[in-house]
């Protein structure tokens, strides 16, 4: 069976399988999906629950198949949960979950948490297996462009009214991301009465100090290469007062992890990189945020101002 998030409430209410599957790479909803699926196993006796992180190491594996086979020792009903973090899970992994699906039922309830499956896995006989004894759940990103109506029907939930331009001005805030997105509606939701209205001016005071354009974001900016989005944080960051200095730490963190440039451009960097600490702490004349935007855009892999000397 393959089931949609919105899916799901119902076909829990009607009855448990014994084996279910969420994947995907946004953490909010996998894991509100996996929440879902065990307060319900709660309810229906499993008491005791195991999990294995499935990495690389082969002998995870025997673990959670042991496990499996010690459960008719005990009386009471047990939840094994497995995470693949990656997705994939060889052959020697596909072959135990085979083993673990065919185990799981009235006593053992098995969910395996997986980032988003690879094209090559869908066809894999454990995935099959599962589809035919439990349950498989995607979770997609949602778009950009339903992301405001996701966050009115969130707000909604939590006994809020976002108004249209407030979902707008916290879907762009949020950058996209889920978690955030939920923390500002929970925040909102104890700021304001219940059933208020939210407006733009709400959200905005919410998370003005919130640092939601921060500097992690920018890195992943940087490291995806995608200049406008890393010029809008930026932009944030400004406007909210960061400091350079922390703005510059997150830069060259990201310098030193990206792959290796050439000689010229390595150099250029790092020299950029420099000029925006000595004006940072006011041993060089010029505009900090003017060079901390010249050394993002050029990590982003565009070529910007000449390098002048400075005083």
């Amino acid at each position: 069976m393959k089931l949609t998030l919105e899916a799901l409430p119902a076909q829990l209410a009607e009855r448990l399988l014994p084996a279910y599957l969420v994947s995907g790479d946004e953490p909010l909803r996998v894991g509100e999906a996996a929440d879902l699926i065990r307060a319900r196993a709660r309810t229906a006796g499993f008491s005791e629950r195991e999990v294995f992180f499935i990495e690389r190491a082969g002998s995870i594996w025997e673990e959670a198949q042991q496990a499996a086979r010690s459960l008719s020792l005990f009386a009471g009903r047990r939840m094994l949960e497995v995470r693949l973090p990656g997705g994939k899970a060889g052959a020697a992994g596909g072959a135990a979950l085979q083993r673990l699906i065919a185990a799981s039922g009235e006593d053992l309830l098995l969910l395996v948490i997986a980032g988003q499956l690879e094209r090559d896995t869908l066809g894999a006989e454990w995935l099959q297996a599962l589809q035919a004894r439990g349950a498989w759940l995607p979770v997609w990103p949602i778009e950009r462009a339903r992301l405001p109506q996701w966050l009115q029907q969130r707000a909604k939930a939590a006994g809020l009214e976002l108004a249209e331009e407030a979902a707008g001005l916290l879907a762009e805030r949020c950058e996209g991301n889920l978690l955030v997105a939920a923390q500002e509606i929970d925040k909102l939701s104890l700021l304001l009465p219940r059933a208020a209205r939210a407006g733009a001016d709400d959200v905005a005071a919410s998370s003005a100090d919130s640092a939601r354009f921060d500097v992690f974001r920018l890195a992943e900016a940087v490291r995806a290469r995608a200049p406008t989005r890393a010029l809008r944080i930026l932009a944030g960051l400004q406007a909210e007062g960061a400091e350079p200095v922390l703005v510059l730490w997150a830069l060259l963190r990201e310098l030193r992890a990206a792959p290796a440039a050439s000689n010229a451009v390595a150099r250029r960097l790092v020299t950029r990189a420099a000029r925006a600490d000595r004006m940072a702490k006011g041993l060089a004349a010029g505009d900090v945020w003017d060079e901390l935007t010249l050394l993002a855009v050029e990590q982003c892999g565009l070529r910007t101002l000449p390098l002048l000397r400075t005083g």
